[in-house]
């Protein structure tokens, strides 16, 4: 199914947390391939593997050395071979991530192209001149802290990190470094992936004027924020118009492969939803976007309205990828913890709520477990900004500990040895072992929300059309060409709300929650939600009780 993308569910593994098989302390490929049949129980449709390439880790494998290999910490190409000859035996598609708007500084590119300004790869990477002074060439900061300028004693110049120091951005306004990432992505189609996710996608170009920043003038930066990254508007370093074209000749690639799709991830704070919308539309460049519209502090029904609005009213054919967590934030059941009556019904909420907006979802390992972020000492720290940031930023180190798949001491079954990061006692209790055996588990839940999704193709490819209810009330109606409708309520909060109803044919779907329905009478007790099978000529009407 050429479009299998749209709508579908992506489990999103982070390796080096998953499963180890050697005994290193680091997950690895072969322990993937060991779990894959775990992660095809959950009914997901495909994996997306973050970073496995030569990398001197740096940044966990975002600084990537060679992008045509397997990094020795996670095995082989033979053993990425046999992953994914056995996630396509369990119906499993496999995505890769594809870090291509920077290197590592031990990339056989730039080892070169800090040699001199005049060899075959001078230009490959954004080198620029000081100011007369001696200052970088501008006053672009890195997201990880300080300048994004570092200064080479060779070259007499400066190149730009937008992440570390060790991190040089690659220059895409050079033809033949676009020429060059289009070949990795080649090699791996080759071998039979079936899609990317192309992490920081808006990142790709630069002004080629180098002109300054402007500062971003909002209120809640003032004082000063903790990242001095988020008091500007980055109108010259990233989101460029010149971005485009270039995905428009990643998708004339990927056209190439029948099947295939790809995921962009758009970093930016400012208009995350138009970019998504920008990179998706005209079907001539990504399938799909996410972006951290999901992934902030924002609990409210105005805000999950607002942004699934936003998203369809600037495109009529682009499609989003929705997320409440990956690697680079804290997990949504502590980041949304004050909303929740207890860990447990907000999972429940979250899940249900995610899986029946309109696009396409993204679950991150451990989501369906119901991890809360982990709690580390600095000491424990490997993530940089965390430990540049501390304490006001610990980092993204508390979602990115390993699996607990066995309950009892640490390391609960991820290793025979010593975990890169610790398995906090938290987690111990929601391991898959102990999740597997309570029918009632969140686990088990996942399971039977994605299989009724499946039930309901009208959540896969139906419009969305939001009710305007008072918060903390959030409901909208999906509905399709062939007159099938759902309509969805929340009750976003741990305190009990009521609303009247009126037309209800069917009663509530079985996998609402927290849900009671008596006559034209819905309780939604604390983060409960409802799903009403309706007719589309005669619709469910909602009122608010009172």
């Amino acid at each position: 199914m050429g479009d299998w993308w749209r709508g579908g569910i992506i489990y999103q593994v982070y390796p080096r947390s998953f499963m180890d098989s050697s005994g290193d302390g680091v997950g690895d490929l072969p322990g993937i391939i060991a779990k894959l049949d775990y992660i095809a129980s959950i009914g997901v449709d495909a994996i997306w593997l973050s970073p496995i390439f030569p990398s001197p880790m740096d940044d966990m494998g975002y600084d990537v050395s060679n992008y045509v290999d397997i990094d020795p910490l996670f095995g082989s190409l033979e053993d990425f071979d046999s992953l994914v000859n056995r996630a396509h035996d369990l119906g499993l598609k496999v995505i890769i991530d594809q870090v291509l708007s920077h290197t590592s500084d031990r990339h056989p590119w730039f080892m070169e192209s800090k040699t001199s300004r005049d060899n075959a790869r001078a230009d490959w990477y954004v080198w620029a001149d000081p100011l007369p002074d001696g200052s970088p060439p501008n006053n672009w900061p890195s997201v990880f802290g300080g300048r994004a300028w570092e200064w080479n004693a060779t070259r007499r110049q400066y190149y730009l990190h937008n992440f570390l120091i060790s991190q040089p951005d690659l220059n895409f306004h050079n033809r033949k470094v676009q020429d060059a990432v289009l070949d990795v992505m080649r090699f791996w189609l080759d071998r039979g992936v079936d899609g990317f996710r192309f992490d920081t996608v808006n990142f790709y170009f630069h002004d080629e004027k180098l002109r300054s920043n402007p500062a971003l003038r909002k209120p809640e930066h003032l004082p000063y924020a903790v990242n001095p990254y988020d008091m500007q508007l980055h109108k010259y370093s990233k989101s460029r118009p010149d971005n485009v074209a270039f995905l428009k000749r990643i998708r004339k690639l990927m056209d190439e492969y029948p099947g295939t799709t790809t995921v962009g991830e758009v970093g930016d704070s400012h208009r995350p939803v138009e970019i998504m919308a920008e990179y998706t539309s005209g079907g001539d460049k990504l399938h799909m976007c996410y972006s951290f519209a999901f992934l902030d502090k924002y609990f409210t029904a105005k805000h999950f309205r607002t942004r699934v609005e936003q998203f369809f009213k600037a495109t009529s054919d682009g499609w989003p990828c929705w997320s409440f967590s990956n690697h680079d934030v804290i997990r949504h059941i502590s980041r949304w913890a004050e909303h929740g009556a207890d860990p447990a019904s907000l999972g429940r909420q979250a899940a249900a709520l995610l899986m029946t907006l309109k696009g396409s979802v993204c679950i991150y390992q451990g989501e369906e477990l119901g991890l809360p972020e982990a709690e580390l000492l600095f000491e424990e720290l490997t993530d940089p900004p965390g430990i540049r940031f501390w304490p006001d930023y610990k980092g993204r180190d508390g979602c990115r500990t390993p699996m607990p798949w066995e309950r009892g001491k640490a390391p609960n079954g991820f290793t025979t040895g010593k975990p890169w990061l610790p398995v906090k006692p938290p987690h111990s209790v929601l391991a898959v072992a102990e999740q597997e055996k309570d029918e009632g588990s969140l686990l088990n839940f996942y399971r039977a929300l994605i299989a009724w999704r499946k039930q309901h193709p009208v959540l896969v490819d139906g419009d969305a059309t939001f009710l305007r209810l008072p918060e903390p009330l959030l409901g909208f109606r999906r509905t399709d060409e062939e007159g099938q409708s759902l309509l969805c309520l929340f009750n976003l909060s741990p305190e009990a709300r009521v609303l009247q109803v009126s037309g209800v044919r069917n009663g509530l779907e079985p996998v609402s929650n927290a849900a009671t329905l008596d006559g034209k009478t819905l309780a939604l007790g604390p983060n409960g939600y409802a799903f009403l099978a309706e007719g589309k000529e005669k619709p469910v009407k909602v009122r608010v009780a009172g």
